[in-house]
């Protein structure tokens, strides 16, 4: 059981990255009921970016991405992405996917990190300016 993120890189700022998040030894959409995208820059704790609660259908975005990342998934591909759009030199971070057993790991409107039990390994964003 395990979750691998992918697609990171070094990028400009303004420009798109979209991040890959391929689950393997489970189907997401048969036991997971939380999907969340999380970040950490070094020396800054890490930070809840966006999620999706299967059960509900509810999204949550972080007011720092909100309007420029965007979750989604795609059951029949197991993965799930995460697209960056007008990156700034913020952004910067390495970024992980986890995924949650109950839908309380995104609802109503929190982001709680302590409720993903399945973590990926993390990719490196970096935004150059």
């Amino acid at each position: 059981v395990q979750l691998q993120a992918s697609g990171g890189g070094l990028v400009q700022a303004g420009e798109s990255v979209r991040l890959s998040c391929a689950a393997s030894g489970f189907s997401l959409d048969l036991k997971y009921y939380a999907i969340g995208w999380f970040r950490q820059a070094p020396g800054k704790e890490r930070e809840g970016l966006t999620c999706n609660n299967v059960m509900g259908g509810q999204t949550y975005s972080s007011d720092s991405v909100k309007g420029r990342f965007t979750i989604s998934r795609d059951n029949a591909k197991n993965t799930v992405y995460l697209q960056m759009n007008n990156l700034k030199a913020d952004d910067t971070a390495v970024y992980y996917c986890a995924a949650g057993d109950t839908g309380f790991g995104c609802y109503n409107g929190r982001q709680e990190p302590d409720e993903y039990d399945v973590w990926g390994q993390g990719t490196q964003v970096t935004v150059s300016s």
